[in-house]
């Protein structure tokens, strides 16, 4: 086992417990407590996991439970290294979808501000700041609100979104497994993401490595159903597998 196959286990076990003992890990892995402490600070600085005394505890602390400024700082380096990747995707007069999420503002703000682009989205703070740029068609689709994460869902938004075609789908979701697919906390952002799905060429999933081997409550897609995923984690094997089995490439 090398020592990136034992920090990936490090992060098993913490999915399982909550909590690790430098202790433990330095038995089960046959490694000094120092070598197992370099890992833990390595992964604390990736924003991995919490380094407690004797040991380390998980940093992932569900969506649902936070409002959107909280969002935008957690895991905010990840988010914005994934935000430039995906930003390079992006082409002159391409018609882009985003839906809500803080990956995916980050990712808006990476977008050249040169570039003649239509932006297709059901997040109120992506319209607010996209409207300011002259190079850019903005649309907000409409329907009813959702004031505390500030997005649009409903009927409404899925038939005007139905009205549109994209070259470029960039979404955000809550959760990522080979067993679930692609999932999110609230259901009426999942019908909003499908339909974004169907009416989008290329699709891309923005997620950092918190969303990784987690379920939410509302199912989206099953893993074939994109075409990338931009991210900052080294996915676990039987992931990548299946990523791989459903042709989606992973970008780094």
């Amino acid at each position: 086992m090398n020592s990136e196959q034992r920090k990936q286990k490090i992060l098993d076990l913490l999915k399982e417990n909550d909590s690790v003992r430098v202790t433990n890990l330095s038995r089960m892995f046959g490694v000094s407590e120092v070598t197992v402490r370099t890992y833990l600070e390595d992964m604390e600085k990736k924003g991995l996991l919490s380094r407690v005394h004797g040991g380390a505890v998980s940093s992932y602390k569900p969506y649902y439970s936070m409002n959107l400024n909280q969002r935008l700082e957690t895991n905010q380096t990840a988010k914005v290294a994934i935000a430039e990747r995906v930003a390079e995707l992006i082409q002159p007069n391409d018609t882009v979808m985003l839906n809500s999420g803080t990956t995916t503002l980050l990712v808006f703000r990476k977008f050249p501000a040169n570039y003649s682009l239509n932006i297709v989205t059901n997040s109120i703070s992506i319209a607010l700041e996209a409207s300011g740029n002259p190079n850019y068609n903005v649309i907000l689709v409409g329907g009813s609100v959702n004031t505390k994460y500030q997005f649009t869902y409903g009927n409404d938004a899925i038939c005007q979104i139905k009205k549109y075609h994209a070259d470029k789908l960039v979404l955000s979701v809550d959760g990522i497994s080979a067993e679930h697919g692609f999932t999110t906390y609230y259901d009426k952002e999942a019908t909003v993401d499908v339909a974004m799905m169907e009416q989008s060429e290329c699709r891309i999933i923005a997620a950092d490595h918190s969303k990784f081997g987690h379920s939410a409550f509302a199912k989206i897609k099953d893993l074939q159903a994109v075409d990338y995923i931009v991210t900052n984690a080294q996915l676990s094997s039987n992931l990548a597998e299946k990523l791989n089995e459903n042709g989606v490439t992973v970008l780094l």
